[in-house]
């Protein structure tokens, strides 16, 4: 994993102790991809991984202390966290 998602893996998991380290790392990778592919589709330039940490970041700091709500309201993301023992509430 990249130092940058390393970052945003631990920050989210001080900010939301009702997930696992496990699914911290699949939030991460789903928010990065989501921003990386919707700029692309945007027709924007790359403006490499600094922007994405600091998007993703934003993001973690707005929603991440209620991130694990968000399967709850929407189960096709269930899928992505089903492996880990720890469920979300």
């Amino acid at each position: 994993m990249h130092d940058y998602q390393r970052r945003l893996v631990d920050r989210l998991l001080e900010i939301n102790q009702s997930i696992s380290v496990t699914q911290a790392q699949t939030w991460i990778e789903l928010l990065w991809e989501d921003f990386e592919s919707t700029y692309a589709k945007a027709g924007r330039e790359y403006q490499g991984m600094e922007l994405t940490e600091k998007v993703v970041s934003q993001w973690i700091e707005n929603f991440g202390e209620k991130i694990h709500e968000f399967v709850a309201q929407n189960p096709k993301y269930k899928d992505f966290f089903l492996e880990d023992k720890k469920k979300f509430h």
